[in-house]
């Protein structure tokens, strides 16, 4: 009875992953890739339309469409949160209602009065983030003068400088050094209209925050900001010229042949705004191209609604579905593989970027998050290309195998002091620039993260270096930063399920048996935070509260599939046909199951990507379908390949076919 229980609960993963197989393979682009929409939040719209009011390029069609979408993602209490069930944000909530000003909503209108009465609440705009302020500073609605100055002669200091443009991450110093030629212009356009209403006091609408102690950090750069506003206003014009002469070099040698820059929504605006207030006009082709990126970045409802992705995962989204469908069976030389694999191997870079500041001798190679993004190139995305790229039968193999030999010898080469691997560059780890007052946008530094260290040390162990000194050290580093409560923290996904599922499958690749200490409490951390529906699930406010949010939160497709991935990893999953996993895998396969779509994915509206922890969610719309596939075709590693689904089975090339599912 059991075995025949077994076969049927079988049967329906198998099919399960039949159906979700032949919906991933549908997505796949002409020319190879898949991408998913990448959402974020409503201020990427407001800044857009805002961006459009600056520029005076805004049109009626873009601006009803964006409101539009912005209206729908408005609560029932008037406000917007930053991630799907998060709680109300103040400056999404404020940046959100300028935006619908903008776009003719009556400031007397039920909805507009109860956003503007909690952000009066909260503190009003003096309590926004310096970044909403500097968008309204455009428009006189709040003063240069109450926000932190940012001199462009930052662009002189010496790459051993303390805050130096290099001692931040890349997405912040794309953002700083464009910012910093704003700051110095302070450029006001005439506002539309008041925003009185947004005050908490009329009489003072502007108040200055009170200082901290002058012996702590916050003290000191507070101070240090007062002599920068002296200073802008003493500043000598000539060396002031030159500082914004080499900044907008700097711009614009960082644009990428796509127009945008680093493939992100922050960089690019500030960089248009900085150029344009430099002189550059909008016809200029690097103004023009820079617009005509944003194209790419919409995404259109069909419902006569837009909104803006802040990114593009093109990379990131093809490695993980080659990954997955190798997993579900798929053989090595499938033409949609193959197919990814070339579109992979085109992506390549082959050129220095910032990164070689401060490995200056390191050769090139890797591989960019994004379309167009040869400046950035990070190690997580090339960790995960390669281990898709190693499962490829390529007719060309000596071309695949020199792309991941270049990559491995860039990645060793970007290891930090301590063992670790950040995402994009090395020892970027100075405490300096987040207590920056103007640096309250989130992380501004990429120190090592778990999740990118375990990629790497998966895929070293993958191509034979598993008894390297680095990867040793990169081990060394896994074990000494799980959490005490048995999971490692995610930077890049949410948040202590994601950092556990990146790390498990490192280490026992690279040798760490699945009974060491360090797994076992790991498994047991599972374990204990399954729900009791039988999936897994953790909220973004894990980053905030650990205590009561690591690991816990509404189940999802793709949570639920990292938990299995883990646990199958260290030991936990069917070993042969006819066998069951342990009792925690059993039900989360049977959640996947039970909750699959009929067209072959999962719903999945909460956000389980991370941009900067808290600061900025990321929901990844291929992760409900990449993940699950992954999942469900490594638990079906174990039983015979007549298990999986016709629908499935109908996608292969002839020939036998073995499923390709790692241990």
């Amino acid at each position: 009875m059991a075995k025949a229980v077994r076969q049927s609960e079988d049967q329906s993963a198998a099919a399960a992953l039949g159906r979700a197989t032949a919906h991933l393979l549908s997505l796949q682009n002409p020319d190879g890739w898949w991408k998913g929409d990448l959402e974020t939040n409503v201020t990427m719209d407001a800044e857009d339309l805002l961006l459009r009011q600056f520029l005076g390029i805004g049109t009626a069609e873009q601006t009803t469409a964006s409101a539009a979408w912005i209206r729908s993602h408005q609560r029932e209490d008037g406000t917007w949160a930053t991630f799907h069930g998060g709680p109300p944000e103040l400056s999404a909530t404020v940046e959100a209602y300028v935006a619908l000003r903008l776009a003719g909503d009556d400031p007397a209108a039920p909805h507009m009065r109860a956003a503007s009465g909690y952000v009066r609440d909260h503190g009003g705009i003096a309590a926004a983030r310096v970044f909403t302020r500097i968008w309204l500073a455009l428009f006189g609605w709040w003063p240069w003068e109450k926000l932190p100055d940012l001199p462009p002669e930052l662009i002189f200091l010496p790459r051993w400088a303390p805050l130096n443009i290099y001692d931040f991450g890349c997405w912040a110093r794309q953002t700083i050094v464009p910012l910093a030629v704003v700051s110095a212009h302070r450029p006001v356009r005439p506002a539309p209209f008041e925003l009185t209403e947004l005050h908490t006091d009329p009489h003072d609408p502007y108040p200055d925050r009170p200082l901290a102690p002058a012996h702590t950090w916050d003290g000191l750069f507070q101070r240090l900001d007062r002599l920068m506003h002296r200073y802008h206003r003493h500043a000598l014009q000539p060396l002031r010229r030159i500082a914004l002469g080499r900044a907008a070099r700097w711009i614009v040698e960082r644009q990428e042949s796509d127009g945008c820059w680093g493939g992100i929504q922050p960089p690019a605006v500030y960089s248009l705004i900085a150029l344009h207030l430099l002189g550059y006009r909008l016809d200029h082709p690097v103004m023009k191209a820079g617009l005509a990126s944003f194209d790419a970045f919409t995404v259109h409802t069909g419902d006569g609604r837009r909104w803006m992705e802040a990114c593009q995962s093109p990379v990131w989204d093809t490695c993980l579905a080659v990954i997955a469908l190798r997993d579900a069976g798929l053989p090595g030389n499938h033409p949609a593989l193959l197919a990814a694999t070339d579109w992979l191997l085109a992506e390549e870079v082959t050129e220095r970027g910032d990164w070689a500041v401060r490995r200056p001798r390191l050769e090139p190679g890797g591989w960019a998050f994004e379309f167009q993004n040869d400046t950035y190139p990070d190690i997580d995305d090339t960790a995960e290309v390669v281990l898709a790229l190693r499962r490829i039968d390529h007719p060309e193999p000596a071309r695949v195998e020199g792309a991941v030999r270049r990559a491995v010898s860039w990645t060793l080469g970007m290891q930090s002091r301590d063992g670790g691997w950040a995402a994009f560059d090395v020892d970027n780890t100075s405490p300096l620039p987040n207590r920056l007052p103007f640096c309250d946008f989130g992380e501004v530094i990429d120190p090592p993260s778990a999740d990118v260290t375990a990629h790497m040390v998966e895929m070293l162990a993958e191509v034979g270096r598993t008894a390297d000194p680095r990867t040793r050290r990169g081990i060394d580093w896994l074990l000494r930063h799980q959490e005490p409560d048995g999971s490692w923290f995610g930077r890049w996904g949410t948040n202590h399920i994601y950092g556990t599922v990146s790390v498990l499958p490192a280490l026992v690749a690279a040798g760490i048996g699945t009974g060491h200490p360090a797994v076992r409490r790991a498994v047991r951390w599972l374990e204990n935070r399954q729900n009791a529906d039988g999936g897994w699930g953790e909220d973004m406010r894990s980053y905030q509260d650990p205590g009561r949010w690591a690991g816990r939160g509404t189940s999802t497709a793709s949570q639920t599939a990292w938990a299995l991935m883990a646990l199958m990893s260290a030991g936990e999953g069917p070993r042969h046909p006819g066998e069951q996993g342990s009792p925690a895998v059993e039900r989360g396969v049977a959640w996947l199951t039970a909750t699959q779509l009929p067209e072959g994915t999962w719903d999945e509206p909460q956000f389980t990507g991370t941009g900067f922890p808290w600061d900025f969610s990321i929901n990844y719309h291929l992760y409900r379908l990449v993940f699950p596939v992954t999942a469900l075709g490594r638990y079906l590693g174990a039983l015979p390949l007549g298990a999986v689904g016709q629908a499935e089975r109908s996608s292969r090339t002839d020939g036998p076919v073995r499923p390709a599912g790692r241990p």
